[in-house]
């Protein structure tokens, strides 16, 4: 199930019917007769131009000339990026038995792309509450492969992690799969300071080096999204007073 990325180098031509681009694959495989997404307006993909002749396809990393229908193509610019949507939208089921697979990193759909379509669907008010917190899982899983395929540290990563678990406690009722006090152990255990390290370090941040500041920073992130699960602690957990400590020396955090 696809998802493919174009990005825009050029606008050829255009009038109100559509246009003629020139545009790189980003991820994907481009094929005649596919819908973009530009905002709310949807481009059809109507021809494939390469070294002259026409083609039905092109995948990441070439580029092509393509014949797009709609307004829009007017007012694309260079280097806008365009999302391949199926025409009633990406099917949930099939993203869920994608990701179950287990597919290599250079298979689609894109990390990035997946987390922002997904992300999207489960704050979709319109949709009903079981459907949202699948999106939610879904959601999780590209921040994880995100994280992987760019290499990215654990710390920086799990300020998104905690923002999605804490949406699916919070506003999809979701206490008893994501246990509150189970994600504060975790955060609380990615954060390599007391809270009483941190307000030493606190009032004079500004003299700190670059690392370090931008390091105290996610920490705080973190410490955010612990504060939003407090009101789910019972009043004996021990979390519950590192969670305050913590509350305490938010504020002096840059």
């Amino acid at each position: 199930m696809p998802i493919t990325e174009l990005q825009v180098y050029s606008v050829e031509e255009a009038d109100v019917t559509g246009g003629v681009c020139v545009v790189r694959c980003l991820g994907g495989i481009a094929r005649a007769g596919q819908v973009y997404a530009v905002g709310e307006s949807r481009l059809g993909l109507r021809g494939i131009e390469r070294y002259g002749r026409t083609v039905g396809f092109f995948d990441a990393g070439h580029v092509a000339k393509v014949r797009l229908t709609g307004a829009m193509v007017a007012l694309l610019t260079r280097g806008q990026v365009l999302t391949s949507v199926p025409p009633e939208g990406h099917a949930l089921e099939e993203l869920e038995a994608w990701l179950a697979t287990e597919p290599p990193l250079g298979d689609e759909p894109l990390p990035q792309t997946l987390r922002a379509l997904a992300g999207t669907r489960m704050q979709d008010e319109g949709l009903p509450r079981e459907v949202r917190v699948r999106w939610g899982r879904v959601t999780l899983a590209a921040i994880r492969r995100l994280a992987e395929e760019e290499g990215i540290p654990e710390l920086h990563w799990w300020a998104d992690v905690a923002y999605v678990r804490c949406y699916l406690i919070r506003f999809l009722g979701q206490e008893s799969t994501e246990d509150p006090a189970g994600l504060c152990a975790e955060l609380l255990g990615l954060i390599d300071l007391t809270p009483d390290e941190a307000a030493a370090q606190g009032p004079s941040w500004r003299e700190l080096p670059t690392p370090r500041i931008r390091h105290l920073r996610r920490v705080k992130s973190l410490t955010h999204w612990m504060t939003q699960l407090r009101p789910y602690l019972a009043a004996d957990d021990p979390l519950a007073e590192a969670v305050d400590a913590w509350a305490a020396v938010r504020p002096l955090l840059p």
